[in-house]
């Protein structure tokens, strides 16, 4: 196992992990009335837009093809989620309709990391 690899591995998890805090931190709110975007999501969001910028980087730079348009997708979807996070961070709550719209992009670019 190279450095790379070691390198490409480590990035992949905190992707993953970013993940795990953005999807994690809305969907605890499921039952909630008023959902806000707590600190697991902003973190998350955060994680998730410099891990996948990381990431990217390492595959251009190694032998690993890049499907440009998928990236291209994921990365508007995951600018969109963290605007989003980042801007109603300050609020007491969110309409439960922007909730679903952070939670169901989040879910959606995870598929299209897996399914395409």
């Amino acid at each position: 196992m190279t450095a790379m690899d070691w390198v490409h591995g480590l990035l992949l998890l905190l992707h993953l992990v970013g993940f795990a805090a953005l999807f994690g931190g809305a969907f605890v709110q499921l039952r909630d009335r008023e959902p806000v975007v707590n600190a697991a999501m902003l973190h998350g969001a955060l994680t998730q837009l410099v891990s996948g910028l990381a990431l990217v980087g390492v595959n251009e730079v190694g032998d690993v093809d890049v499907n440009h348009v998928k990236i291209g997708i994921k990365l508007v979807v995951t600018l969109l989620v963290t605007v989003l996070v980042v801007l109603n961070r300050r609020f007491d709550s969110i309409p439960k309709g922007l909730w679903a719209i952070i939670l169901l992009l989040t879910l959606g670019n995870a598929a299209l990391a897996v399914l395409w």
